[in-house]
């Protein structure tokens, strides 16, 4: 395989979008990352999409896009895995340029969420329809059925899920990209509106608009740049069972233990190595559960982690979600994926401006599907 990099990257602020339409989100984030990273030319497009089809009754988006970006006849793929869509289509753009296929590849997300779809309904089809929607679960019943279970296993405390919202939207502040630029207290977050117990509202990722897109290249075209170059050194893709049901244990998301230990092996890295990390925090439980698959804390003290402040951008042994993360930043699903990526990008480039990590020399990027039956692990490094 050839070494694969990323040369340009190109977002849309994130939330209520109301005088954009899907594709004209998409558009502007690709002319963003095609001008970043100053090519005349990709050789073909994926994009990440969840459901634009229930969203706003629009499928075939390869082509909707691709038509609209003026780039046809390339080939343009639509990837679809539910909230890792984003991601696993930057895995098919690295596998693409690795192989030899293309030199120039451009990698997106998108997702229209606001135009009055039944959100809730439209999410919920990344569950089980049969064993698990039928009955009446929605995604923050079973995220709150996670952390009831963490709770009770490890003593988690309320107040340790809300340090995750807290640390995030502190983070967010400095995003220009982010939807909630505003910060929290404890307070705020234990006192929001119940959603599914132990889960509020601000443990709650948002509704959000957005799109995000980036152009990776192989070695021969990156090196023509006089930048600092962001190397590809591993992408790992994991599955477990749709259903929380059928898992071994609850507090343990084996998609993305299995994901991120096939990225360490292939990047040569183990988690120590890591100094930075964009992780799917749909939930802040979500969060919690995933620093501890990934090997950055002991299983049962993730909580503990945040608390301590051992995640913090600022002086954290492992800052987390410096971008302010889904819940801050927003979660217009499909381009979720992408974003992790672009911040990735922009600290390793050293262009991440008030909210810079620190001697950011190799991050890592999270990204899943659902509760976690699917999961894609992307680590990146300055070269």
């Amino acid at each position: 395989m050839r070494d694969v990099y990323v040369i340009g990257a190109g977002m849309t602020p994130f939330g209520e979008l109301w005088n954009k339409s899907m594709r004209e989100i998409f558009v502007d984030a690709s002319l963003a990352a095609i001008q970043d990273a100053g090519v005349d030319h990709v050789d073909s497009l994926y994009v990440g999409a969840m459901s634009p089809g229930l969203f706003i009754g629009q499928e075939h988006l390869g082509a909707v896009v691709a038509d609209f970006l003026g780039i046809t006849p390339i080939a343009a793929t639509r990837v679809e895995s539910a909230c890792a869509s984003g991601g696993i289509s930057f895995r098919q753009a690295f596998l693409e340029v690795a192989s030899g296929a293309s030199d120039i590849v451009l990698a997106g997300g998108v997702e229209k969420m606001t135009d009055g779809a039944d959100v809730t309904e439209a999410l919920a089809t990344a569950a089980d329809q049969e064993y698990e929607v039928y009955h009446g679960i929605t995604f923050p019943g079973l995220y709150a059925m996670i952390a009831r279970a963490h709770m009770h296993q490890f003593g988690t405390t309320r107040e340790q899920l809300a340090a995750v919202a807290v640390k995030n939207h502190r983070n967010g502040m400095k995003n220009p990209n982010a939807q909630f630029r505003s910060e929290l207290t404890l307070e705020q977050v234990m006192k929001s509106t119940m959603v599914a117990d132990p889960l509020r509202l601000l443990d709650c990722s948002p509704v959000s608009d957005g799109g995000a897109a980036v152009i990776v290249a192989s070695a021969e075209v990156a090196s023509k740049l006089k930048r600092k170059n962001v190397k590809v050194t591993a992408s790992a893709q994991a599955s477990d069972t749709i259903t929380l049901h059928d898992r071994k244990q609850l507090t343990t998301l084996d998609a993305v233990v299995r994901a991120s230990e096939k990225a360490y092996k292939m990047a040569s890295k183990k988690p120590g190595d890591i100094n930075f990390a964009e992780v799917h925090d749909c939930f802040t439980i979500a969060e919690i559960v995933i620093t501890e698959d990934l090997g950055f804390f002991e299983k049962g003290k993730g909580g503990e982690a945040v608390e301590k402040g051992l995640t913090a951008r600022e002086s954290g042994k492992i800052p987390i979600n410096s971008s302010g993360g889904l819940k801050s930043k927003g979660h217009p699903v499909g381009a979720t994926g992408i974003a992790q990526i672009i911040e990735l990008y922009e600290q390793l480039s050293g262009r991440a401006g008030d909210r810079q990590v620190k001697a950011a020399k190799v991050g890592l990027a999270q990204n899943m599907g659902g509760s976690g039956a699917s999961c894609v692990v992307h680590i990146l490094e300055a070269t």
